[in-house]
């Protein structure tokens, strides 16, 4: 339940005073508190996200975790979860419990004149030119060759990895991975690596992609077809491509694998460095989720 979402963050008890009480003067905090565990915060936790989103900072959403911060759920005498508490310039001022439709939330937000932001205008800029496409293939022989040559260099070979996995030697990657050192396994590419062979470990035995886009042509609503295409996208790289697949599964059949669509969105925007592409995505998200 985790997002990336610049009004959402995970609120503790140490930041607390400065993150939420110091921040509600200036903008209403709302917290909700959850946990794993939890059917209904399941329910309300995407909810309140999603609302986070569309009203574009006009408050912040600040997820406490009861199991990890023990000592907030104390303090508020939280007696039962989904919670949630508004606090507004250093106040704390409403709250309710259990999982809102979706209408009692906007009037709940609507009660405490919290209203949705207007987005800001981009800036007009010049039109970036197109990236230069690299052939994955190409990229690991240069680098095994530049590896040759300085065998001791880590992050040639961390790069090597991610190369291997754009094109599919997983085990490959996952050998490189593992012999990096410690100040590198913890690395942002190295983290983001690892999460994208927790998604190839899914394409085990799965058909090649132009078997699952033959199935998609006979039958859109193959949802099964259409997941395991977008994460052969996303391991090879082609995020939006693999985006589009799990957006339409949200579109065809939010259910579906109890969630199953929502919760490869989430895996994959920790997977994607794009952050613009993430943002895009995530809205389109949370558009859905809230239809």
């Amino acid at each position: 339940m985790s997002s990336t979402s610049p009004h959402v963050f995970d609120a503790t008890t140490q930041g607390f005073e400065t993150d939420v009480m110091q921040r509600s003067l200036q903008t209403p905090v709302l917290l909700d508190f959850w946990a794993e565990w939890c059917g209904p915060c399941k329910t309300l936790g995407p909810m309140l996200e999603a609302l986070a989103t569309e009203y574009n900072g006009a408050f912040v959403l600040a997820k406490v975790d009861v199991d990890a911060e023990k000592e907030l759920g104390a303090a508020f005498q939280i007696r039962s979860i989904p919670t949630v508490v508004l606090v507004k310039d250093g106040q704390l001022v409403d709250g309710f419990q259990g999982a809102l439709p979706l209408g009692q939330l906007r009037e709940f937000l609507t009660h405490h004149q919290i209203e949705p932001a207007a987005a800001e205008a981009a800036p007009v800029e010049d039109a970036a030119p197109e990236p230069q496409v690299v052939d994955p293939q190409a990229e690991v022989a240069r680098l095994r060759g530049e590896i040759e040559a300085a065998p001791d260099n880590a992050e040639l070979k961390l790069e090597l990895a991610l190369a291997l996995l754009q094109t599919g030697a997983v085990a490959d990657a996952e050998r490189l991975l593992d012999a990096l050192p410690a100040n590198l396994s913890t690395d942002d590419r190295a983290v983001r690596a690892r999460a994208r062979l927790g998604f190839a470990t899914l394409l085990k035995d799965a058909p090649p992609a132009e078997t699952l886009e033959a199935a998609i042509a006979a039958d859109a609503g193959d949802l099964r077809a259409r997941h395991l295409l977008g994460v052969q996208h996303i391991v090879a790289g082609r995020s939006q491509d693999g985006l589009e697949q799990f957006i339409e599964m949200l579109r065809r059949d939010r259910a579906y694998q109890d969630g199953l669509a929502r919760r490869t969105l989430i895996d994959a925007f920790r997977v994607i460095e794009d952050e613009d592409l993430v943002g895009q995505y995530r809205r389109k998200m949370s558009s859905l989720l809230l239809v």
